[in-house]
């Protein structure tokens, strides 16, 4: 299965090249593939901020190569260099605070960089890291498909409905995706009748990037409202909700884009079982539970300008990017080191102290 799934793997948003970060631009796809050049720290925060790139553990690769950038530049003026960084770290964690895999890099380039500061290149060191961060994820990717296409087979083996939220892609990951991955090894097992995609306002990442994704490998994708998702869970014979998440917490709470709880409502209603595919790196075991989870709020006039337009004066607009689903309408978890069915804080306990399956 996984010769298969390294068949399927085509598509990239992040590459590492002459000591340059090349990111594909997410805001205006599938419209135009354009890459957008980072070469400094600021010019990644940034991408971060404005959406250039999507998705906790794409975030978190970004950071990294951030933190590569940032090094470079700090070493080049020479001094404390390294306490000079903290201004940097800073800069990077407040640029998408919810995203989990943010928090976990930068704590991981941290230590690597306390390792390898008195080193003849450390920057070397930093850059090494980075690289090895990227090809992490996109194993630990392909393990999830894995497991989370083994789970769907457990349950029903016949070929089914899906339904997903926002974009778990390769768009979204180092390489292949965690929900749409997963999404991807079913449909290769010919599991996968069609797939329903919210459309995910107000940036319509579903929309845009996780139709175009599907579309392009032949799975059959319809996209929806996102309003639409109980009326087709009730009448399409959806059998999972499958999604990502750009936290967990130590309880099993899960911070994903805004819509993704009331899906898990709609699905405990209408009897359809709900997954979500994330890297370990995305669990916090600082956080108790998602109440500890900070929720990034955005600018109004995302849901107040249409065609460019504003709808006036004396409205105001609520625009959270993320809400928060309780664990216990969450059937799964699957991570790269194993799957825990109705999680729990004890559950979540036992699958950190395992190593990675692969």
């Amino acid at each position: 299965m996984r010769d298969r799934l390294l068949a399927a793997e085509k598509l990239k948003a992040i590459d590492w090249r002459d000591s340059t970060l090349y990111l594909l631009d997410q805001r205006i796809l599938p419209f135009e593939e354009t890459w957008i050049a980072c070469d400094t720290v600021a010019g990644v925060a940034q991408a971060i901020r404005s959406m250039v790139v999507c998705g906790a553990p794409a975030i978190g690769i970004s950071a990294a190569f951030g933190l590569v950038l940032a090094a470079r530049a700090r070493r080049a003026v020479g001094g404390d260099w390294v306490a000079a960084l903290e201004e940097d770290f800073s800069l990077l964690t407040g640029s998408c605070p919810a995203a989990g895999n943010l928090f976990w890099v930068l704590n991981r380039m941290r230590e690597r960089l306390e390792r390898a500061k008195d080193h003849d290149d450390p920057v070397a060191a930093l850059e090494v890291e980075a690289l090895s961060i990227l090809e992490s994820d996109r194993e630990a990717n392909l393990t999830m498909a894995q497991l989370g296409g083994d789970l769907i087979r457990r349950y029903q083996g016949n070929s089914q409905a899906l339904l997903t939220h926002c974009n778990t892609g390769a768009l979204a990951t180092g390489g292949f995706g965690t929900a749409l991955g997963v999404v991807r090894a079913a449909w290769l097992e010919g599991m996968v009748e069609r797939v329903y995609v919210d459309e995910t306002r107000p940036w319509l990442q579903g929309a845009r990037l996780t139709a175009w994704e599907l579309a392009s490998e032949g799975i059959p994708v319809m996209v929806n409202a996102d309003s639409a998702a109980a009326h087709i869970m009730k009448t399409k014979g959806v059998t999972w909700v499958i999604v990502g998440a750009d936290r967990v917490a130590a309880n099993g709470d899960v911070a994903n884009k805004i819509g993704t709880y009331q899906l898990a409502v709609n699905a405990m209603h209408h009897g359809v079982r709900f997954m979500v595919v994330a890297p370990s790196s995305t669990i916090d075991m600082a956080l108790a539970s998602g109440e500890d989870i900070p929720i990034e709020e955005r600018d109004s006039a995302e849901l107040l300008e249409v065609g460019g337009k504003h709808l006036g004066g004396g409205i105001e607009a609520f625009n959270p990017v993320f809400d928060v689903t309780p664990a216990d309408l969450i059937d799964a978890i699957v991570t790269e080191k194993g799957i825990v069915e109705r999680p729990d804080a004890a559950k979540i306990a036992q699958l950190m102290c395992r190593k990675r399956l692969h």
